[in-house]
């Protein structure tokens, strides 16, 4: 056996470019385990004469659990078939006169419970990494929400492989099947379009975080159909992981909000719903109105001309007649109003955006007076 061993041992280094490479200590690992599956073999053929029981594959165990994420599958099929063709190629000296067929046979049959027990193995192992995933995915998912946003945040990504950039968040309804084969079949998405996809199952909603695309409207289009009826809503761009609690946050109170626009597009973005979010309490969505439309206008003309465009039903007469104003002044103040506040008032959904900036606006100046 330990002859064996060691012919197996020098063949897998003669042949094997991936064994030669491996660490000093993971190759004296793969020769232990190599010599207790001879040693098993040669246990299990002794006995013959008494209804030889099933190969056990208990050598498996002699590996340390590191190794089975240094070697693969197709490695370890690799290192079955050298140390069989060691052992045929002595099957002349090994068997007993008139035996060469029955060790022959006796082999095969060895190895290819070997090969079946080796799926076994590593299929065990993935499916408790696969389990472990969707745990630190969970918990990811779970940490931006709620904006827990730390080291271990980074960690966790990184034990998942996740490297992208830029990160964007959308929120929606969950569909009706199995919490966990909406996440598999994003994740499957994912692969296929080469983005990096984590996704969450919190109640009625589904939270997906992409990753690495270079447009935001085509990696929705691999998202969307994954969510159930309902409003879809994409948080702001972010640079990277850590920052995507603010798109998270965003997002999801979007999606709270969406039922204050009915007629909204699906998926839409949640700056386009600031009107909506302030309404509904979210302090975010109130000091950003109250920075792009009322800040960039106060202690100028185009305040009052806003405002009094607004009051008087977007009416272009009406406003320069109370503004004692020729109407081309009214549209050249509209049009700078645009340029600072990117809301244009002639449009009936920028205007109504306006609107609500100005009154968040006074309130701030009356809460602060």
């Amino acid at each position: 056996m330990g002859t064996l061993g060691t012919a197996a041992m020098s063949r897998m280094d003669d042949r094997l470019m991936w064994f030669r490479a491996l660490s000093a200590e993971d190759r004296s690992w793969v020769g232990l385990v190599a010599q207790a599956g001879i040693a098993a073999f040669v246990e299990w053929f002794q006995h013959a004469g008494e209804g030889r029981p099933t190969p056990s594959i208990e050598f498996f165990g002699t590996a340390p659990r590191e190794l089975k994420r240094s070697i693969s599958l197709q490695q370890t099929v690799d290192i079955v078939r050298v140390v069989v063709e060691v052992v045929e190629a002595q099957t002349g000296d090994l068997a007993a006169p008139g035996g060469e067929d029955q060790l022959q046979q006796a082999m095969l049959r060895y190895t290819r419970d070997v090969a079946f027990a080796a799926a076994q193995v590593y299929a065990r192992e993935a499916e408790a990494r696969g389990a472990w995933d969707a745990r630190l995915e969970a918990l990811i998912v779970d940490a931006l929400v709620r904006g827990e946003v730390d080291d271990g945040l980074h960690s966790w990504a990184a034990a998942l492989g996740w490297t992208s950039s830029p990160v964007v968040v959308l929120a929606g309804q969950t569909p009706d099947d199995d919490p966990q084969e909406v996440i598999d079949a994003l994740r499957e998405r994912g692969r296929r379009s080469g983005l990096d996809m984590l996704a969450g199952v919190q109640g009625d909603r589904l939270i997906v975080i992409v990753g690495g695309a270079d447009n935001v409207a085509a990696a929705a289009k691999h998202v969307v159909p994954r969510f159930g009826p309902g409003p879809i809503v994409i948080g702001p761009e972010v640079n990277d992981l850590h920052a995507a609690a603010s798109s998270a946050r965003a997002a999801i109170a979007g999606l709270r909000a969406a039922s204050g626009w009915p007629d909204a597009p699906r998926p839409v973005h949640a700056e386009d719903l600031l009107a909506e979010r302030a309404i509904d309490g979210d302090a975010a969505a109130r000091a950003q109105l109250i920075e792009n439309v009322y800040l960039p206008l106060i202690g100028t003309p185009l305040l009052d001309t806003l405002a009094t465009y607004l009051e008087q039903g977007t009416s272009l007469e009406a406003t320069a007649r109370l503004l004692f104003v020729h109407p081309n002044t009214v549209r050249y103040r509209l049009r700078k109003i645009t340029e600072l506040t990117g809301y244009q008032p002639t449009e009936g959904r920028s205007a109504f955006t306006l609107q609500v900036g100005l009154i968040l606006g006074r309130l701030s100046e009356t809460t602060v007076t």
